[in-house]
């Protein structure tokens, strides 16, 4: 296993040095094509849904996750209109969340001021784009870290990372967003500076339950299932997904190396339910309350998941999503939504989802069908 994850990662930077793009997925690719094809994964599913509650965008900014321009709201919507529009009668958002991806964390630590950077902010992520989508009802968050960030994540925390989560803490307060860790380091991943994280971040903003303060909601990603970003998944499945003591609010199950079939994605976000008994130390299992599943949003062309909602896996995994049942931890059915990768321009090979490419017919006719939510309610705890 470990040779196959060089040999992926090996590729991944090949890849990297010829197209510009930023990445949000797991480099272990096609584990859940292989998953699916073993046929060892029992599913089990209530006999009623439970509706879905998260359904959102990471968002590229124009220019691969750098977000390094700040932008006017009107040249904004222009190319984004469809998020707060899904076309129907009444003009309802298409999402009730936007994670704006990436901040860099060590320009986040040392408050730099930059080209494309403002006291440790991406001068893009500005405080009416926050409004553009927060006066509609959508809840916003920035995304810290992605693949590309993953060295500069062990550089900040190693630094000091009491005093990251403390300007991260800042940074919610002062926009009124949440924050989401995207720490992609899947060997030796620094542990210990990560609890200092989350620990200064807590001693700012305490966990809220209700949801009702934005800068409270800190999340994390997670690979599509349990075998990558193994030592992650272990400890913040262990000791922030909690049901009886939650830290971090939810997990993203993030996007695989390529879109999956239908078995693909219900095999590694079975796996999350189910956790890895026979690793050694163990994976304990995860409520399903406590994570949403990613999807790729665009490819080289406009997919399904964009144009099409009746051919989308949004649509085909519904039943599974919404009535997955606990196999150890939580005691309520469903996981707790959608994410998608992601909006705007991710990458020079993946069209951006503006028009033609807007979104209305995929993310925002699963809106309509889901009956999501705007604005996000209070999250199941269980």
């Amino acid at each position: 296993m470990q040779t196959k994850n060089i040999l992926h990662a090996t590729i991944f930077f090949a890849c990297l040095s010829i197209f510009q793009s930023c990445q949000k997925e797991s480099k272990n690719k096609n584990l859940t094509e292989e998953l699916a094809s073993s046929r060892n994964v029992s599913v089990l599913v209530a006999g009623t849904v439970t509706p879905v509650q998260v359904y959102g965008v990471w968002h590229a900014g124009n220019d691969y996750c750098i977000w390094g321009t700040a932008r006017t709201v009107t040249e904004f919507d222009n190319k984004n209109h469809w998020l707060i529009d899904r076309g129907d009668i009444e003009h309802k958002p298409s999402v009730n969340i936007v994670i704006l991806s990436f901040v860099h964390p060590l320009k986040l630590l040392n408050h730099t001021t930059d080209a494309t950077t403002l006291n440790g902010v991406p001068r893009g992520m500005t405080a009416d784009i926050v409004n553009y989508f927060k006066s509609h009802g959508i809840r916003v968050m920035l995304s810290i870290g992605g693949i590309t960030y993953t060295d500069v994540w062990d550089q900040a925390l190693a630094a000091n990372a009491v005093q990251l989560g403390m300007n991260a803490a800042a940074v919610a307060q002062q926009l009124g967003v949440g924050i989401e860790i995207d720490y992609e380091q899947n060997r030796n991943p620094n542990l210990n500076g990560l609890q200092q994280f989350i620990n200064a971040y807590r001693s700012q903003i305490p966990y809220d339950a209700t949801g009702n303060n934005h800068a409270a909601r800190l999340t994390i990603d997670l690979a599509a299932g349990d075998r990558w970003l193994i030592d992650i998944c272990r400890k913040a499945t262990a000791d922030w997904l909690t049901t009886n003591n939650p830290v971090l609010d939810y997990a993203n199950a993030m996007v695989a190396a390529r879109q999956p079939s239908i078995s693909g994605a219900i095999t590694s976000w079975q796996e999350h339910v189910d956790g890895k008994p026979q690793y050694g130390p163990p994976i304990p299992p995860l409520a399903p309350a406590k994570f949403t599943g990613g999807l790729w949003l665009v490819g080289s062309k406009a997919i399904p998941e964009c144009i099409n909602f009746n051919n989308s896996l949004q649509k085909s995994t519904g039943s599974f999503v919404q009535s997955v049942l606990p196999n150890g931890a939580g005691i309520t059915p469903g996981m707790l939504g959608y994410m998608f990768w992601a909006a705007e321009c991710q990458g020079t090979r993946a069209v951006c989802t503006t028009p033609p490419n807007s979104c209305e017919g995929g993310v925002g006719a699963g809106a309509t069908f889901y009956n999501i939510p705007v604005p996000m309610p209070a999250l199941r705890q269980n």
